[in-house]
């Protein structure tokens, strides 16, 4: 028997289809909103997904287009509407659904699309990650349409601070489906005329331009004076600074034009609430590819994610989930996982101390507390309890530091403005 995923917002109907299908023997999850949906569908992975198109929070249509577009959709999917219309249909099947329920459901008419969807083969694609999977990152929402305005007015895009799999990414957005790829850094012979003009109308991407040779460095020049001619894109990323490409070498002309026009990729040190979310359709899409086992992250996990300083930045999240998702023992990422990948450290006297697994255990309100009572003690003890020092290091203004300090009890009162 199946396991069946029932996403409505409504009680009733929820535990009605429930009763039916499990009196059919099928195992049945039940989701009230797309939110309940998202982490039912990361972690069970279910047979045939039962979706209403009317929730309160996103519309079982938005919801479909998200696994469509981060290669999620790879199950049988039987959309359902009280207010169904032929637009709707139409649209959902557009996207991948495999039929479409108007509510009030009949008995015989559910039993038998469950049962037609069930033998319905949903093809299992490796459709390339891209921006469009992370729709409720606000982070990455912003960087899209940055990479989508300024690559319609060019065609040379930089993306500066990127390389690997996060510039492939980005890259990929801007890729018209069944169009063209070309990977220039993963070419071993000079580009030829042909070449390009069998990739036309698609995307010349370079994961990294510190990574290029000569023989590619002059493939890439051939290829400039020709993108426009050939509706070529061409994505280009660069984990160095430009001056750093002509001071090793590089024509420095090549790397005027490749400057131009570029998008910097935002710092995730900065935006560590994204973290947790990001996280888990990358490692969602990891598994859907079969690059990993089948994994999803602990509450605690994903605090120990969000309170990590990603020095690192992309490449280090990116690395970090990939790792998490081999080496974790058991389906669900824990805490203590997390730590024994990120090592966590707060580095005082020369001494590296891992933060305990209990930290990340707590209710997110408690761990951050927790934290900015550790931070602060830090560079109190490093400042020597100069408040001005310690409001120049932390970027706060010298009343809400007091505020702050007084709030995790750790107000110094006048000895610390003595020190000033």
């Amino acid at each position: 028997m199946a396991q069946v995923l029932i996403v409505d917002d409504e009680m009733g109907i929820r535990e009605l289809l429930s009763e039916i299908l499990a009196d059919e023997g099928h195992s049945v999850w039940l989701a009230e909103n797309a939110a309940a949906a998202r982490r039912l569908r990361a972690e069970r992975r279910p047979d045939l997904v039962l979706l209403d198109i009317w929730m309160p929070d996103t519309d079982g249509i938005s919801l479909l287009k998200e696994w469509s577009a981060g290669g999620l959709l790879t199950m049988p999917v039987v959309m359902m509407s009280g207010h169904g219309t032929i637009d709707s249909a139409v649209e959902a099947t557009r996207i991948g659904a495999t039929d479409f329920l108007e509510k009030p459901i009949a008995l015989q008419k559910l039993l038998l699309t469950v049962k037609k969807a069930l033998k319905h083969e949903t093809l299992l694609v490796k459709k390339p990650l891209t921006l469009d999977a992370f729709a409720h990152s606000p982070l990455l929402k912003d960087l899209k349409r940055r990479l989508e305005q300024a690559a319609a007015k060019t065609s040379v895009l930089l993306l500066k601070s990127a390389s690997g799999a996060i510039a492939e990414i980005c890259a990929r957005t801007l890729q018209t489906p069944l169009t063209p790829w070309l990977d220039l850094s993963t070419a071993s012979s000079a580009l030829t005329q042909e070449m390009l003009q069998k990739a036309s109308g698609g995307i010349l991407f370079i994961a990294d331009l510190a990574h290029l040779g000569k023989l590619q460095q002059m493939s890439l020049a051939f290829a400039l004076e020709r993108l426009e001619r050939l509706n070529l894109q061409l994505v280009a990323a660069s984990s160095r600074p430009l001056a750093a490409l002509v001071e090793s070498g590089w024509d420095a002309a090549l790397v005027s034009r490749l400057g131009e026009v570029w998008v910097a990729l935002p710092q995730i040190s900065g935006h560590a609430d994204d973290v947790p979310e990001i996280a888990s359709l990358l490692l969602a899409h990891l598994a859907e590819r079969g690059e990993v086992p089948l994994r999803h992250f602990s509450s605690g996990a994903q605090n120990a994610l969000r309170l990590h300083r990603w020095h690192g930045e992309w490449a280090e999240l990116l690395g970090t989930v990939r790792n998490l998702a081999l080496s974790a023992l058991d389906e669900e990422i824990s805490a203590d996982d997390v730590t024994r990948i990120l090592q966590t450290e707060v580095a005082e006297n020369g001494v590296t101390q891992a933060l305990p697994a209990s930290f990340f255990d707590q209710p997110l309100r408690e761990a951050r507390e927790a934290f900015e009572k550790m931070y602060f003690e830090y560079h109190l003890t490093g400042e020597r309890g100069s408040m001005t020092r310690l409001a120049e290091k932390t970027g706060l203004e010298r009343t809400h530091l007091y505020r702050k300090l007084k709030q995790l009890g750790l107000n110094i009162g006048r000895r610390g403005d003595e020190r000033d």
